[in-house]
């Protein structure tokens, strides 16, 4: 089994912390299909309530090629962080290449202040063992 690398990144007492996984299950390798399922946790260590709003992935695959994702919430939701509380949610990206990588950020509000911010999500790699083929 492969070892989970877990990226980490800190925006205004917001950190995010993101662990994909390859899922060779679900991949077919031989059709260009490679599926991650990546894990998120959104801990608010500010003194304030924080609610995510929406979200913004940039999504890039080996070939370069970049998939741009937006939305309200995350996994259907828009939790509500109290000072200290932490949020995960599980989800998963397709790529049509071995291996790429995903970069983000979260619009998050201050409820009592009506302040919108940014949070980014560090950018973090998805990897398979699979090596490309090429022809002789």
């Amino acid at each position: 089994m492969a070892v989970q690398t877990t990226f980490e990144q800190e925006t205004d007492g917001v950190i995010v912390r993101a662990s994909p996984a390859y899922l060779p299950a679900e991949s077919q390798p031989k059709a260009s299909k490679f599926v991650w399922v990546y894990t998120i946790e959104i801990e608010n260590k500010t003194a304030e309530t924080i609610q995510l709003l929406s979200r913004l992935w940039k999504i890039t695959d080996a070939n370069g090629v970049t998939h741009r994702v937006e939305g309200d919430g995350v996994v259907g939701e828009q939790p509500v962080l109290e000072p200290g509380e932490m949020f995960r949610y599980t989800s998963a990206c397709p790529l049509s290449t071995p291996s790429g990588w995903m970069v983000g950020s979260y619009r998050m509000t201050r409820p009592q202040t009506g302040e919108v911010f940014e949070v980014a999500v560090p950018a973090f790699s998805l990897d398979s063992p699979q090596r490309p083929q090429y022809a002789n």
